[in-house]
């Protein structure tokens, strides 16, 4: 342990004492919530802010589809960012961008300032989770952990994956109460709250050499032509997804004539944005981006596609809907700290796989005569995958990724998962082309259900899910459940803060 963290006064203090009190988390919390949250509190706000601007609710989904597209793109560069200015200053920067998304938001009175205020907030959000995931790492290190801090990364989960549900429950009562501006103005105290806390608590970041203020330096230091270079393709790639069943082969072009170019210059540059390279030599870090893209995929379909069919084929409102799948948020929230301060990751990827193969084939027995209770048994299910599945991909990401670039490598772990959630926005819209029916939902189970076969066999074939222990400062991890002993010094600290001995010098 360092002599910073023996006596307490490391930064932000008292590293031997709670190295994660709530002081400390809260803002890491509030910020990661903040993604979520604003990606599903806008679905209730499209009807009327179609009806107040004059324009088709079809016109409305560049408000969903703009942030969707600015957090894939925005999560890993904001990661990489934070890794070289430090993730204080990008925490901040990202909360400033929201708090002013809030504010054109709320005075727009045109689709396009909207759209606009939609963008500030996707890539302001996306600071919040790869930012906070440096912060817990080197919080960790400095305090002398072996561990995982099982309780922070369970807060995390809870924060990126179960607000997602209340979202549209809160957004339903901030519109019927004060109308579609307060879809975007809730960001206003939200943030104000978060800035607040980040100031007074998040440990200050170096300060910055005057020549690595340079221009030319920063660009070779965050590889700027790869940030570009990514952020073209990935933006052509999400916009051809979301184009799907109506093939958009311009977008597809040019992810092919960006993509090439950016894959040979990161294979031959030394300090690349997307270590290629790396990723295919850390084929645990590899099996995670994938085993999360799919379990989003299964867990993004039941919110969403789901919710088209209640309403169009069963008849419910939306608001009934809504209230249906809001146990999915409540399960995922009660069962992922738990989870997470035991620091598994096989078995909860066990559990999600499996119960995402259960979940999907008890989809294709609902029809539109089933009981409101049989579809809330289904989600709840779903509730299980989320925090399983969220919980166990994060420890493992946290594990398997190398510290130095573990900013990064959350960034694209997040964007995975936005391609997941993209994936199954295109499912729905290709299974429900004539209309939202129970035949269009069963073809949706027996997808999924291919889904999570797939989940189970990244899993169960996963050698490195089989070992024990773990070198997680290398990021070589095994990535796996950790002796007993470890786990239960994580559980009896709160937040995994037991300090481990350090070799004599």
């Amino acid at each position: 342990m360092s002599a910073a963290a023996a006596r307490g006064d490391g930064p932000a203090g008292g590293l031997k004492r709670n190295p994660f009190a709530w002081q400390f988390t809260t803002p890491l919390y509030v910020g990661s919530a903040l993604n979520p949250i604003n990606s599903a509190i806008i679905a209730t706000a499209l009807v009327p802010i179609a009806a107040d601007l004059h324009v088709s609710v079809g016109a409305t989904a560049v408000l969903v589809s703009s942030l969707y597209l600015a957090s894939a793109v925005a999560q890993p560069t904001a990661g990489k960012l934070a890794e070289v200015f430090g993730p204080r200053r990008i925490f901040l920067s990202g909360i400033v961008l929201v708090l002013l998304g809030g504010l054109v938001g709320g005075a727009g009175h045109n689709l396009t300032t909207l759209t606009v205020a939609r963008v500030l907030i996707g890539v302001g959000t996306s600071a919040a989770f790869p930012c906070a995931m440096v912060v817990i790492r080197r919080r960790a290190e400095e305090a002398g952990l072996d561990a995982p801090p099982g309780g922070v990364l369970g807060g995390l989960a809870i924060a990126g994956m179960a607000t997602t549900a209340v979202g549209p429950p809160i957004g339903g009562l901030l519109v019927g109460a004060g109308g579609w501006r307060w879809a975007f103005l809730i960001n206003l105290p939200v943030t104000a709250i978060a800035l607040a806390m980040a100031l007074r608590r998040l440990p200050k970041d170096p300060v910055l050499d005057r020549a690595d203020r340079g221009f030319r330096t920063i660009a070779g230091r965050i590889d700027l032509p790869g940030i570009l270079g990514f952020a073209t393709s990935m933006t052509a790639l999400v916009v051809f997804l979301m184009g799907l069943p109506r093939a958009e082969w311009a977008a597809l072009a040019v992810f092919v004539v960006a993509a090439v170019p950016t894959v040979v210059r990161e294979l031959r540059t030394t300090t690349p944005f997307f270590d290629l390279r790396g990723l295919a030599a850390n084929g645990a870090l590899a099996r995670t981006y994938l085993r999360q893209a799919l379990t989003l995929l299964g867990v993004y379909t039941v919110m969403y596609g789901m919710t088209q069919w209640m309403e169009a084929a069963h008849g419910f409102s939306a608001v009934t809907a809504g209230l249906l799948l809001l146990p999915m948020g409540a399960v995922s929230a009660l069962l992922s700290r738990p989870l997470a301060r035991r620091n598994l990751v096989r078995g909860p990827l066990l559990a999600a796989a499996v119960t995402m193969v259960v979940g999907s084939a008890g989809i294709m027995l609902l029809t539109s005569h089933s009981p409101a209770i049989a579809i809330v048994l289904v989600s709840l299910v779903f509730g299980v995958i989320s925090a399983a599945g969220t919980v166990g991909n994060q420890t493992a990401l946290y594990l398997a990724a190398p510290a130095d670039g573990i900013g990064t490598a959350s960034g694209l772990f997040r964007t995975f998962g936005y391609l997941g959630s993209i994936t199954s926005a295109v499912i729905a819209g290709i299974v429900f082309r004539d209309g939202a029916s129970d035949h269009g939902l069963h073809l949706l189970g027996l997808v999924l259900v291919a889904a999570g076969i797939a989940v189970l066999l990244l899993t169960v074939l996963d050698r490195r899910l089989m070992a024990r222990g773990t070198s997680a400062n290398t990021g070589t991890s095994t990535n796996t459940d950790p002796p007993v002993d470890t786990a239960s010094a994580a559980n009896t600290a709160n937040a995994a803060t037991t300090p481990r001995k350090e070799n004599p010098a």
